[in-house]
């Protein structure tokens, strides 16, 4: 069954390579959707695939790439229809 997942991201996540890191992993495990800044600081992700794929991502997600240091996520129903995974202007 696939799921679309909105996904925030609070921290130290913004110039530590986040966003082509979440890239990578999101095409890896073959889920779309995609990923941008937020001017507040933190980071804002759609992701859409199977259940499981997408949990893999929110796992990958509550660690992030090496510089990085994620105090909080917040999980929301997401929507809309994905052909990619892409890094998207900040927002």
């Amino acid at each position: 069954m696939r799921q679309t997942q909105r996904i925030r991201i609070y921290g130290r996540v913004q110039g530590v390579f986040f966003r082509e890191s979440m890239r990578i992993q999101a095409q890896g495990l073959g889920v779309t959707g995609w990923v941008r800044n937020r001017k507040d600081g933190s980071l804002e992700a759609m992701v859409q695939g199977s259940a499981e794929r997408v949990a893999a991502l929110v796992d990958w997600a509550r660690r992030g790439p090496a510089g990085a240091r994620v105090e909080r996520i917040e999980l929301a129903p997401g929507e809309g229809e994905y052909a990619a995974f892409t890094r998207e202007p900040t927002g």
